[in-house]
């Protein structure tokens, strides 16, 4: 059964805090604050720029006196920027999941702050001289758009630093940000390619790699992500994948349904690869990467008329002309060879793919209604088993994920802190197909193996979704706490902070149901939701994979993760 923490009448809970008068303001307009410890609209709106593309706005923080906020002058407002770290090796890292976290999450609720999201977190910040500085640990609370005055945060933060002192934790401050909390919602599949071939770029949705773009056919414009496969085991054959309820299934305030398929004769809930957004997206993008080689060709064709006649110059400009006419006209030829190949694979893609039937792959074999706060643990309960067709994955060759093209492999080996002292780091696999092995533990989660260059510890983790494609991001060692709006619920996730400020965001609304890996290949989690100004996310959650396998294990005790092979 799952055990939930809704918000508490106030009559439960008013003895055991001092600010009572907030609980009254709170009704007074926010717009109309004219408390000392406001923040002025300037620094409410650049305090966070870098955290991403449209970072959230500060209602309150604790340091304010200590560190001043600098009005920035002509271009500074966006030389100034700050990035969001994890958060490891800090005492209050032990202390926050079962102790100072609930008493933290349940003094906002009962000020009746309407809040979205807590996390714990570290900004990197730049400095007027070029250096970057790690600020102090930072118990970022999300609070509903306008619903907040700063002198009622004032009040909150100061509880919150008085169950700190309790536990003897000091530097670490309190801000308030505006963000709400949301969900991310036919013929065999075709193998990975090289990067060689011309189609590389626009067949990863439709490969056996993870981060599969799914829907149901009951509700195609919906999207969402494939997780990771497993064998059902026992005397079944069959293969199965991971997502979350909310990406198969309809939830709404009315509407959280368990639901089992009970065999044959029982009308199935099919599962389609690509929604109808997707898959015009697909050929979208397609036809837009034969124009763009279609305009490469008229360039092409104009540099080689110009070096031609370069031929008939000089000594030394013959050589150099030879050479670049040599080079131009390969160039010219891979161009054309790429439309032609692009031309063909778009037919096949709309003929072989164009029927939603064609695109169904399986169907939902289970999902337990979504649950918060589910004991023990306290994670959110969102997950859905799929049943594949086997035939469709006969192109299978393993758990892994696709690290695609958008991001260059020298970069993404940059990216993720390569070492050269003997400790394990990430290798860019040579086929881009990123195996996946094992779990991160708990343990691992609070304390990782790994080190930034810095020789900091950090948790760099990879995902591929439906919405966002191939990301990187910064795990943090202290779980979060998320309310539900509609229902007041709370419950805990796992954090994923935004790479750094030129990368974009880890996700989006649409890749719910990604894996979360490290670059070692161990599975982190679930991807689920994230919190933000927007529907972008400045904060990832996920639901960590050592405690989501517990849950599969109890439904399908037999189950054995990421399969060699699938029939």
């Amino acid at each position: 059964m799952a055990q939930t923490t809704a918000i508490p009448p106030v009559d439960t809970v008013a003895s055991d805090f001092s600010y009572l008068s907030f609980i009254s303001d709170a009704a007074s307009s926010a717009s109309s604050d004219s408390s000392p410890h406001s923040v002025s609209e300037v620094e409410a709106t650049f305090y966070y720029a870098g955290i991403s593309p449209t970072p959230p706005k500060l209602v309150y923080r604790t340091d304010s006196a200590a560190r001043p906020f600098i009005k920035p002058k002509g271009l500074e407002a966006y030389r100034q920027l700050k990035q969001a770290r994890g958060v490891f090796g800090h005492p209050l890292v032990s202390l926050w999941k079962e102790t100072v976290g609930p008493k933290v999450r349940d003094l906002l609720t009962a000020l009746r702050v309407a809040w979205t999201s807590i996390d714990g977190v570290r900004f990197l910040a730049d400095e007027d001289d070029g250096k970057q500085i790690l600020g102090p640990v930072v118990i970022w609370v999300g609070v509903h758009p306008g619903s907040l005055q700063a002198e009622h945060a004032f009040n909150a933060a100061q509880d919150i630093l008085s169950i700190l002192d309790t536990y003897q934790i000091r530097n670490v401050e309190v801000e308030f940000r505006e963000s709400i909390y949301h969900r991310s919602v036919g013929p065999p599949l075709l193998k990975s390619v090289s990067n060689f071939n011309h189609t590389v770029d626009v067949r990863g949705h439709l490969t056996t790699a993870l981060g599969l773009s799914i829907t149901t056919a009951e509700h195609p414009n919906t999207q969402g992500t494939m997780a990771v496969y497993f064998a059902e085991g026992g005397e079944s054959t069959k293969t199965l994948a991971l997502t979350c309820h909310h990406v198969v299934l309809k939830v709404d305030a009315n509407t959280n349904d368990d639901y089992t398929f009970w065999g044959t004769g029982a009308p199935r809930k099919n599962v389609q690869l690509l929604g109808t957004r997707a898959f015009d997206r697909l050929l979208d993008s397609i036809r837009l990467r034969i124009s763009r080689h279609g305009i490469m060709v008229k360039i092409h064709e104009e540099d080689i008329e110009r070096l031609e006649k370069r031929v008939s110059g000089d000594e030394d400009d013959v050589v150099e002309a030879r050479r670049g006419l040599t080079k131009v006209r390969g160039q010219l030829e891979e161009a054309n060879q790429a439309i032609e190949a692009l031309k063909m694979f778009y037919d096949t893609v709309k003929k072989d793919w164009g029927p939603a039937n064609n695109r169904i792959i399986g169907h939902i074999r289970h999902s337990p209604p979504i649950a918060f706060n589910v004991q023990p643990g306290g994670f959110t309960k969102d997950w859905a088993a799929i049943e594949l067709d086997g035939p469709k994955f006969k192109e299978y060759s393993g758990p892994s994920i696709d690290l695609g093209t958008q991001i260059a492999a020298d970069e993404f080996t940059l990216k993720m802190y390569p070492r050269d002292d003997g400790r394990k780091s990430f290798k860019y696999p040579t086929n881009r197909l990123l195996c996946l092995h094992d779990m991160i533990s708990e343990e691992l989660m609070h304390a990782p193996d790994m080190l930034d260059h810095d020789n900091e510890p950090c948790l760099l983790v990879i995902k591929n979704g439906n919405t966002t494609g191939v990301t990187i991001g910064r795990a943090t060692g202290m779980e979060s706490f998320v309310r539900d709006e509609d229902t007041g619920e709370t419950s805990i996730e796992w954090a994923v902070y935004n790479y750094d400020n030129k990368s974009g965001v880890f996700s989006a609304p649409g890749d719910s149901g990604s894996m979360v890996a490290d670059g070692l290949g161990r599975m982190g989690g679930m991807l689920n939701g994230g919190s933000g100004k927007t529907e972008s996310s400045d904060v990832t959650y996920v639901t960590p994979m050592f405690q989501l396998w517990e849950w599969v294990k109890e439904v399908f005790p037999n189950a054995c993760l990421c399969p060699e092979t699938i029939v």
